[in-house]
């Protein structure tokens, strides 16, 4: 690929989906763009970006941009983060909101594994009030990841990619070489293809919402805005799940990290006061 080729693939995934594209590692974008050039019947990746420029044909960018975009994902990524959740923000959400569902969105889900990580979470959370209720959502730029992701259908090596085997074995159905999560844990999912530059003002209140390891790959002026627009669809008790890593200082008028440092953030009333004043 030549550097006006590179210097193309990066301002496509800043203008439609604000993702930093990592010019500095052109095998990385090969090896992301190579299945879609197969998978588009072109000869090789130059063919693929040929098209792109003669036909600015808008599947076939948006192909392009969400094969670029980073996808890792794995069951309990963050063993800390997902137990502080069980154990602490689920139950005292449960209290506090008795028998009004829970709503969770996962706001980047990729295949999956972490928002049925939360379905599982909430399941296995100790002290929840009685007759406590949950409402799972995932979206993803992604409806490759979207279709994967609500067939619930992952590999061995997938599941043993930090699925502990007593949540495997109750969770999941053993189907030849794949395993299937339970249709009671994929039906609680509702699952939506959502552009986090959009205005996200429609989706309504979530209590919980994870945003993890998207700000990392955006462009920088991009990482506020993305992270205020989510932290508004908060109420007052909400919490905002990032990367432990993640920079949080734009969105730190309202809200303060949790106790613990797993990269769990809460609306704290006093801030934002204190900030209107």
């Amino acid at each position: 690929m030549t550097p006006e080729d590179m210097d193309l693939l990066a301002a496509l995934g800043r203008a439609r989906a604000g993702v930093r594209i990592e010019t500095e590692k052109p095998y990385l974008i090969e090896s992301r763009l190579a299945p879609l050039a197969r998978r588009e019947s072109y000869d090789s990746i130059d063919a693929l970006i040929a098209a792109l420029r003669s036909k600015r044909e808008e599947r076939l960018i948006w192909a392009v941009v969400e094969a670029l975009c980073r996808s890792e994902t794995r069951f309990f990524r963050g063993r800390e983060t997902f137990a502080q959740l069980r154990d602490q923000v689920l139950p005292a959400l449960s209290q506090r909101r008795r028998e009004t569902p829970i709503r969770i969105w996962s706001a980047a889900c990729a295949t999956g594994q972490e928002v049925y990580s939360m379905a599982i979470a909430a399941a296995e959370a100790p002290g929840l009030f009685p007759g406590a209720r949950f409402e799972f959502f995932g979206s993803d730029l992604s409806e490759r990841s979207l279709e994967k992701a609500q067939a619930g259908i992952y590999t061995q090596f997938e599941v043993q990619r930090g699925l502990p085997i007593r949540l495997l074995i109750k969770y999941f159905e053993s189907q030849d070489d794949t395993w299937a999560i339970s249709p009671r844990i994929r039906q609680m999912v509702r699952w939506k293809r959502i552009n986090l530059l959009a205005d996200l003002s429609a989706m309504g209140r979530f209590d919980v919402i994870l945003l993890r390891n998207v700000l990392g790959g955006m462009e920088a002026s991009l990482r506020g805005k993305v992270a205020r627009a989510l932290a508004a669809l908060l109420p007052e008790d909400g919490v905002l799940v990032l990367d432990p890593e993640d920079d949080a200082s734009e969105i730190d008028e309202v809200l303060t990290p949790a106790p613990g440092g797993h990269g769990i953030y809460l609306r704290d009333p006093s801030i934002r006061a204190a900030a209107a004043a």
